[in-house]
């Protein structure tokens, strides 16, 4: 049973890293086809782009603090079973972040590459999904406890 706990943590750490896989992927490709727009047209190339590939990273390292706080919970007494659904549903809930991040960073690279303008409101978008992973990681923690 106690194997369980240490499921929940893997489970955590490994599907909040898949989300910002696809997410990273996703984004990064819009913003190396943004680019390649910028040099067909001749125009200024964003290297804030840069920004837009890596945000939806952040959430591995989420994943990374949610599977430490579980191992802190099982430790300190918590239910294996409560650990393990902790972390399958809180690393699928940040997963999930951050391929939706992916996406929003996808289509704000091929927004600003084409226009050169929006940038601060693009990242408030892409923050506003960041905040459903914080906010997971905070409940999960509260949940633990």
């Amino acid at each position: 049973m106690n194997n369980l706990a240490y499921v929940g943590m893997a489970c955590a750490l490994c599907l909040s890293a898949l989300g910002s896989c696809f997410g990273s992927g996703m984004a990064g490709l819009a913003s190396v086809g943004g680019w390649k727009k910028c040099y067909a047209a001749g125009k200024p190339v964003p290297f804030i782009l840069v920004g837009f590939a890596g945000a939806p990273l952040t959430q591995t390292i989420y994943g990374f603090l949610l599977m430490n706080f579980i191992k802190s919970a099982f430790e300190g007494g918590a239910n294996a079973l409560l650990c393990l659904f902790v972390g399958l549903l809180g690393g699928t809930a940040i997963g999930l972040s951050a391929l939706w991040q992916g996406k929003v960073a996808a289509s704000s690279a091929d927004a600003l590459a084409e226009t050169g303008k929006g940038t601060a409101n693009y990242f408030i978008v892409i923050g506003i999904v960041e905040t459903v992973a914080l906010f997971t990681l905070v409940f999960s923690l509260l949940l633990l406890g």
